[in-house]
């Protein structure tokens, strides 16, 4: 019987033993070893930059594992770039669903790494201040007129993105025809590798340097202006100086001036200068070419000064002439 017993106990414990080879126990269960399935690990990282538009799996995170189901994960698409400068957010389930869709079970998928991951494209970025900057310059060195004291961008140009492959970017600024003087436009040309890829347009608000007379007194009408009457004032204006503003020093003033008022055009006119010639009064008609010399005498039917054209009457021929006061007191007929 100790025999039996004893030859009872080896078989048990052998088969014990074998039953025990490939199982684990939790809480006290035992599990039996299954085969090994293919699986594949994916970790994710946080923030990533890719190149092109289109989106893989193995461009934005890294897979180990199993070789045919990683080359199959790797080449699975994601999304794609529709705009420049686009981040695009994907998670771990927009993952488990394209690897699903794919025929992957999830089941042989295990994920590490972020919840989240932060998809941009490596792309160079030119800045709409940069836009503005070379806007100004190219403004200042060719001011559309007037002499420029100030440049300012109405409104900041969107940014614009550039391949990061891309190596000799030139920005060209050329001006717009703009009917306004008190704002210009200027257009700049993007080129990367000699290729036109874009343009954007910066308008701008311009100031310019004027000069403006102010009264320092009342002035009567008829009054002459002068350094004791009036001051001249340096500013900035929307508009740029006439051509022709000079200081209105001799001119005269039309009507009342208050103290402290900004002169403008129709408050003053010049000096009218004294008349040569009264009416009818006998007067030399003289046209005169290089080698030729005609004169006659004539009358005035009108004042004239220096410079004026006045209706002079030919005595000897009654006709009646254009002719334009000369510095002498004689008069020109204009043909």
């Amino acid at each position: 019987n100790v025999r039996i017993f004893i030859l009872y106990a080896i078989v048990t414990f052998t088969l014990l033993f074998r039953v025990s080879v490939g199982s684990e126990t939790v809480n006290g269960e035992v599990l039996k070893h299954q085969a090994a399935k293919p699986s594949v690990r994916i970790h994710l990282p946080r923030e990533i930059k890719i190149k092109g538009q289109t989106l893989s799996i193995g461009q934005i995170a890294v897979v180990r594992g199993d070789k045919a189901l990683v080359a199959k994960s790797n080449e699975i698409v994601l999304g794609r770039f529709s705009m420049p400068g686009q981040e695009i957010v994907i998670d771990r389930s927009t993952i488990l669903s394209r690897l699903a869709c794919n025929g992957i079970d999830a089941s042989k998928i295990t994920l590490t790494g972020a919840e989240k991951i932060m998809v941009k494209r490596q792309q160079k970025v030119i800045e709409g201040r940069e836009f503005v900057d070379i806007a100004r310059s190219f403004l200042m060195k060719n001011p559309p007129a007037g002499s420029i004291c100030s440049v300012n961008p109405m409104v900041i140009p969107k940014d614009l993105f550039v391949s990061e492959t891309s190596k000799d970017i030139k920005l060209v600024p050329c001006m717009i025809e703009n009917t306004s003087k008190s704002c210009a436009t200027v257009q700049i040309a993007v080129f990367t590798d000699g290729e036109r890829i874009g343009t954007r347009e910066v308008t701008l608000r311009l100031k310019y340097n004027c000069r403006r007379a102010i009264t320092l007194v009342e002035l009567d009408a008829g009054q002459i202006l002068s350094p004791e009457t009036i001051k001249i004032e340096k500013i900035a204006s929307n508009y740029p100086e006439p051509p022709n503003w000079s200081v209105p020093y001799g001119f005269v003033t039309r009507r009342l001036i208050d103290a402290n008022t900004v002169i403008q055009p129709g408050m003053i006119s010049a000096v009218k200068p004294e008349v040569l010639l009264e009416r009818n009064k006998t007067v030399l008609i003289r046209f005169e070419k290089p080698g030729f010399l005609v004169t006659a005498v004539g009358k005035t039917m009108q004042k004239g000064s220096l410079g004026e054209y006045i209706k002079v009457r030919n005595i000897d021929s009654q006709r009646i002439i254009l002719a334009k006061v000369k510095e002498d007191g004689t008069v020109e007929p204009v043909f």
